[in-house]
């Protein structure tokens, strides 16, 4: 099948996908084009939502233009981790499988060399010699998965002002059945939860000098807010460039973030990441001698550039939907309580940005910077700048969709948090001040931040 046939196939798949019923409020809303996307375009979104909700298939398959799933692999489908383009979730018993979620994972430098490279930013991580930065729990026909996750959970009860109660879940991660071999005597593994689509491109549009801006690495202003840039190397550019994508801020820019999601959890080559093998090792020849997908006729590669290109217009053009109800008399009381308790600090409101040559303010609540989180949420694994208790600051835009849109109201990287108030209850570090203060207010006063929270 050629381009222009491929193309088309997909533009069949995607127009049937189309319907707007729900798009002001339901399970569609995250799935709308942005509204400054040029007309010229709205043919290629299409088109790339179909690539996105694609299923690959193991190769080699009847059709070249969708094998080369795998050999390990975390998904089938980009959608599979991001249904409807919401929220992941952490499997809620020992029997349900880790669709849209998995652990990563990595050693300490070993040597001199490894250690220059980490400190020239030229990789952000050091993998596991048999598996690699990411633990995958599927494989095609013949190869093992790599593990089978588990979750364990201890409740914490956190005692709020006027006397109630709230248990918060501290979850322990295990690795059953190994399929390689032992984990590294060293290895290090963190949790990850797919996130929300919406307004990608629109992050990736915020200037680097109001990044800048915001950080204050030294905390010279000694507020307690101590925010500072991750620095990654770019394979899209070949340089050092400012993190803003992924829950470390660890990528920099919404293309190789895809292109790296397509390589690291289906095992499919791009133009970035050209193995056909996905991320097996050198321990795992078998895995490396497997057939894939790779075809001359499309770059010796199983997604190119024309199929990865039109993934990343869609992507960066999944509009941000409006606030909701913000005339509500607690809606407003809640803003204003966001604000005085700090929380506007890290989740910072408002930029101006320029797209498709226009400017446009928006409202991502995100300084996109790295911060300390404390101890309660850390998980002891460095992402080149970041290290083992910093997290990027998560947009709160959409948040109050997530249960219309996703099912659930799993929050934080690991989806511990069962609703917005855990979430808040689970800051500390650079945040300890903010949650206490959040912990201090009044029942009414908690629900109207809640409700505004909501509104977003």
């Amino acid at each position: 099948m050629q381009y222009q046939q491929l193309l088309t196939s997909l533009l069949i798949v995607a127009i049937a996908a189309t319907s707007t019923a729900g798009a002001s409020g339901n399970q569609n809303v995250f799935s709308q084009p942005a509204s400054d996307m040029p007309s010229s375009k709205k043919l290629d979104f299409m088109v790339g939502r179909g690539f996105f909700k694609r299923l690959w298939v193991t190769a080699p398959a009847s059709t070249q233009a969708a094998d080369g799933l795998g050999p390990l692999f975390n998904a089938r489908a980009c959608m599979s981790c991001h249904p409807r383009n919401g929220r992941g979730k952490p499997p809620s018993s020992a029997d349900e499988e880790a669709i849209s979620m998995f652990l990563r994972i990595d050693i300490p430098a070993q040597n001199d060399k490894q250690q220059s490279q980490l400190k020239n930013h030229k990789i952000n991580n050091i993998p596991d010699p048999v598996y690699g930065t990411q633990l995958q729990h599927f494989a095609v026909a013949g190869h093992n998965a790599e593990y089978q996750l588990r979750i364990t959970y201890e409740e914490i009860p956190v005692k709020l002002s006027g006397g109630e109660t709230v248990n918060l879940r501290k979850p322990t991660y295990h690795v059953i059945n190994p399929g390689y071999g032992p984990l590294h005597s060293q290895a290090r593994l963190s949790p990850r939860v797919a996130p929300q689509m919406i307004g990608l491109g629109l992050l990736e549009a915020i200037k680097e000098e109001d990044l800048q801006y915001r950080a204050d690495p030294d905390d010279t202003n000694e507020d307690g807010i101590s925010g500072r840039i991750n620095q990654v190397w770019s394979h899209e550019y070949q340089k050092v460039m400012p993190g803003r994508f992924g829950l470390k801020a660890g990528i920099a820019t919404v293309n190789e973030q895809s292109q790296a999601a397509f390589a690291n959890d289906i095992g499919i080559s791009t133009p970035l990441f050209p193995a056909g093998a996905g991320e097996c090792t050198d321990k795992q020849q078998k895995c490396l001698k497997a057939p894939d997908g790779n075809s001359a006729q499309y770059d010796n590669l199983e997604a190119p550039a024309k199929v990865t290109d039109l993934v990343n217009l869609y992507v960066s053009n999944l509009a941000v939907p409006p606030q909701r109800n913000r005339d509500d008399k607690d809606v407003r009381a809640g803003k204003r309580i966001f604000n005085e308790t700090g929380c506007g600090s890290c989740h910072v409101s408002t930029y101006t940005v320029e797209r498709y040559g226009k400017q446009q303010v928006i409202h991502p609540y995100t300084d996109l910077l790295l911060h300390d989180m404390g101890e309660g949420l850390a998980d002891s694994r460095p992402e080149s700048v970041a290290n083992g208790r910093e997290w990027r600051t998560a947009p709160l835009w959409g948040i109050g969709l997530t249960q219309a849109v996703s099912g659930h109201s799993y929050f934080l990287h690991d989806g511990r948090a069962r609703n917005l108030l855990e979430a808040i209850l689970w800051h500390g570090g650079e945040a300890l001040q903010q949650r206490d203060a959040v912990v201090a207010l009044n029942t009414l006063q908690r629900d109207q931040l809640l409700k505004f929270l909501e509104s977003l």
